[in-house]
């Protein structure tokens, strides 16, 4: 399912009603069995610049931005546990909150005119939806201190070394190579798919030795599934697998 941010008027800042958006198509992503891929992305010239600073700017002068931001982390923190693999196709510009999109998704394919940076110093703000807690995670303290101290915008390729992006492509093949990916994720278990997902997100936040252990449990488990029963026939079959996600 491809989820588009559509204010290109407002280079798809976050309001209440778009984060109210992703969170509905989320709903129908994880509820459809027909769905075992999401991708995120933008219309227009931008992926996401962040948040709408016009109504953070009117919050602000009323009852202040606690409950926004706090609808902001929510959808932050549904799309980085959404069990099924999310790719972020990133059109355009990425900024702020819209970096925080990206770091909660699980691939990241960018349009090589694609500029990403933090932004929240250059406005006097901070960050709300994550960026300073998962941002060092993904590309390292060094790397990330640089973004937020210093407001910048790098291109993508400059992304890819450091771990953030997959893949930089030209402009015009960011939708065909997202839906590559894409395609080649519907061919494998979706039990399979959303397993793995949480072997890799648990295993990043426990020990070594406890990650193993949980690795092993979890494939004393999966050894009773159908997908993998079904694999392993379609493998001596030499046949494609015909996975139900069960």
């Amino acid at each position: 399912m491809w989820i588009r941010l559509n204010r290109p008027e407002a280079m798809n800042s976050l309001t209440p009603e778009v984060l109210l958006g992703i969170d509905k198509a989320l709903n129908e992503a994880q509820d459809r069995a027909d769905v075992i891929s999401v991708v995120l992305t933008g219309t227009g010239r931008a992926f996401c610049a962040g948040a709408d600073l016009k109504y953070v700017k009117a919050q602000a002068g009323e009852s202040g931005t606690h409950g926004f931001l706090d609808s902001v982390l929510a959808t932050m923190n549904r799309i980085d546990r959404f069990p099924k693999p999310v790719i972020a196709a990133l059109n355009g510009i990425t900024l702020a909150g819209g970096l925080e999109l990206v770091l909660c998704c699980d691939l990241v394919l960018a349009a090589r005119s694609a500029k990403i940076g933090d932004a929240h110093a250059n406005y006097g703000l901070l960050p709300g939806g994550g960026g300073s807690v998962r941002l060092p995670r993904a590309i390292g303290p060094a790397r990330a201190k640089y973004l937020l101290f210093t407001g910048e915008f790098v291109a993508a390729s400059e992304l890819v070394a450091a771990g953030l992006i997959n893949q930089v492509v030209d402009d015009e093949q960011l939708e065909c190579a997202t839906q590559a990916v894409a395609d080649k994720i519907a061919t494998k278990s979706p039990l399979g798919l959303r397993r793995m997902k949480a072997l890799v997100d648990d295993g990043l936040q426990q020990p070594m030795d406890t990650a193993l252990r949980l690795e092993l449990l979890a494939c004393e488990v999966h050894g009773h599934s159908a997908d993998l029963h079904e694999g392993l026939a379609a493998f001596s079959e030499k046949r494609a697998p015909r996975f139900t996600g069960h």
